[in-house]
């Protein structure tokens, strides 16, 4: 049984290894969703307290190539067969990435510096930022090595993975779509062609990712800590701000690039990660003053010490009727690149960040608030110049005093430190506020905003070289002529569970077959209205051409290729896309993961010519 059909039921999660099909049946009402007196676990047991700006922010390391026999020597040859159009793009690099259990160290303070039991890449989270160039296929071999159900320290997490490069523009079989999972003790090939869709250069993306996507545990799996940069570099973007050739962006580079994800996350009293599925702990005490034998919670028990076996929690849960987290996943402790709240040191000079929201379910409203060390008033410096919103570049910078940053998206953006002092201090704040049940925004802005990292100006240690060129990628046209069909997608709250068209997510199922070399129009329409959907479509990015009925302006962020459509209450999004170079299937699901995991998601194939519904 899935977790999904465990929560209609009101069972517990515990033991359930694999996926199977979902069945659209009417279930219980009991359990399904928490009652008016819920209390998300931040409001009844926040998490301890903790001094900001005390630890500096943790920059990923540059993942390392191997060479093809190093690779196959962890696991065996590798199979050109499982991978479309292998030969046409032989893989040039290859890496390893053995994922595994280990403690992490979100900060220096008590109970924090005890370590925090989570998952990553390599000993890592984040993990190691890919570099990958455009013309040089990549082979990432992924070996779980996490432990088997039951017999590791995160207890939330489901140690079955698949592995997304975010919006990347590679086949199914290597896409790392919900329904390719592979357990403790397996391994996973990942073939990335690193071509651009079409083989058009103005497709070419910047700033990706890579993240769990197990189905029904992405959420979790994700918050584990299962997740990472992945950029990609071309003639243009080329990763070199000192580049002599004609037609190079020199964009900051090296140390001056620098990947940001944001993650919320919630921890207990021990400093340890937790994810607020239930909430037994605030109406019903301590789980180990459950009797096993009675099965009756003992009275004026308290607090929220961790269950300590498998067994103990299978039949915890079982027993005191959880309250389900349906909505989605806060946390109240910021961190960045899984530091709570850090400094990073800076010279007066241009910087390049990506800022990426890791979810699970939090949105920013991001601003920039200058502190500084001689008293003067805010400095010039206090703007984003926003080269890309998700995986694209823009076809010019825009110059922004705030980016909105839902999940799963990622804003390129320079910040230029050099009208700034030695000794100030620039702040990254948000100032969205959210519902304590992670549903959406609730309506009000934070004033003056909660301060995520802080940034410190020091000297600059020699001439900024880097530049901001006036255009970056033009957009493909629209060619509305090559639409060979329409489809609406009606996102809403069916029953105690997100749907897609009024149903459930089912792996089994092919809710469109799109023919390969076409071009679609999609309209996504919201019709909820409190929660808010980020929508990500996998494999090819669109181009979104009306808003609530309304054209796209070209000084809009939104006028450029997307991966993540921004889906608030009660709004209706229209996109032009094509999809080509490959055939499979993919998926397309709200990246609030929580309500991924319950269950809104479909699954659409790519077929061959008029072989499409």
């Amino acid at each position: 049984m899935k977790r999904r059909d465990a929560i209609k039921l009101g069972l517990t999660l515990a033991g359930t290894g694999a996926a199977s099909k979902v069945l659209q049946a009417d279930v219980p009402q009991s359990g399904l969703i928490f009652p008016e007196t819920f209390r998300p676990s931040i409001v009844a047991e926040p998490s301890p307290p903790v001094t900001p700006f005390t630890v500096p922010l943790f920059v990923c390391p540059i993942a390392q190539p191997v060479t093809q026999a190093v690779l196959e020597s962890q696991g065996g040859p590798i199979d050109p067969l499982a991978h479309q159009r292998y030969g046409e793009f032989l893989p040039k690099k290859f890496y390893v990435q053995v994922i595994s259990e280990f403690q992490w160290k979100y900060h220096i303070d008590p109970p924090y510096s005890n370590g925090s039991w989570g998952w990553g890449f390599k000993g890592i989270t984040p993990g190691e930022t890919f570099h990958a160039n455009y013309g040089e296929p990549v082979l990432v071999r992924r070996i779980n090595n996490l432990p088997p159900v039951g017999s590791g320290n995160v207890t939330f997490a489901l140690p079955s993975v698949s592995i997304h490069r975010h919006n990347g523009h590679q086949a199914s079989e290597s896409d790392g779509i919900p329904q390719d999972f592979f357990d403790p003790g397996q391994f996973w090939d990942y073939h990335y062609p690193m071509y651009p869709a079409g083989g058009d250069p103005r497709e070419i993306m910047n700033t990706l990712w890579y993240h769990d996507h197990r189905l029904d545990f992405t959420a979790t799996n994700v918050y584990a800590g299962l997740s990472g940069f992945y950029l990609h570099f071309d003639d243009f973007d080329s990763n070199n701000e000192n580049d002599p050739r004609k037609g190079a962006s020199r964009l900051p580079s090296g140390k001056y690039d620098v990947p940001l994800l944001l993650h919320d996350v919630q921890f207990d009293r021990n400093g340890q990660v937790i994810f607020d599925f239930n909430n037994p702990a605030a109406s019903l005490g301590n789980p180990k003053n459950f009797d096993l034998n009675s099965r009756n919670v003992q009275d004026g028990a308290t607090g929220t010490d961790s269950i300590e076996t498998w067994k103990f929690k299978e039949q915890w849960n079982n027993s005191v009727s959880p309250q389900h987290t349906t909505f989605g996943m806060i946390g109240d402790r910021y961190t960045v690149n899984r530091i709570i709240q850090p400094y990073f040191r800076v010279e007066r000079r241009k910087y390049r960040f990506r800022i990426l929201n890791g979810g699970p379910s939090r949105l920013y409203n991001l601003f920039l608030k200058a502190e500084s060390s001689t008293g003067d008033s805010a400095k010039p410096g206090e703007k984003f110049i926003v080269l890309s919103t998700d995986g694209n570049m823009l076809p010019e910078p825009l110059i922004k005093e705030n980016i909105e940053v839902w999940v799963a998206q990622r804003h390129d953006v320079i910040i230029d430190f050099s009208s700034f002092s030695t000794g100030d201090y620039v702040y990254l704040v948000n100032r969205l506020a959210m519902r304590e049940d992670g549903a959406g925004p609730n309506g009000r802005d934070l004033d003056p905003g909660d301060p995520i990292m802080r940034f410190d100006i020091v000297e600059s240690k020699g001439r900024d070289p880097s530049r901001i060129p006036d255009t970056l990628r033009q957009l493909p046209a629209v060619n509305l002529k090559e639409v060979r069909r329409e489809r609406t997608f009606v996102f809403d709250y069916d029953n105690g569970l997100f749907t897609i068209n009024g149903r459930l997510m089912d792996p089994n199922r092919v809710d469109a077959k799109i023919e390969q070399g076409s071009a679609e129009i999609w309209t996504l329409r919201n019709e909820g209205n409190s929660w808010v959907h980020p929508i990500h479509s996998h494999f090819e990015e669109f181009q979104i051409i009306e808003v609530n009925g309304k054209p796209v302006e070209k000084n809009d962020v939104l006028h450029s290729r997307k991966d993540v459509v921004s889906l608030g209450p009660g709004m209706e999004v229209k996109f032009f896309s094509r999809w080509r170079d490959f055939l499979g299937k993919h998926v397309m699901h709200c990246h609030n993961v929580v309500h991924e995991d319950h269950a809104m998601m479909i699954r659409w194939d790519i077929v061959p010519p008029g072989q499409g519904d």
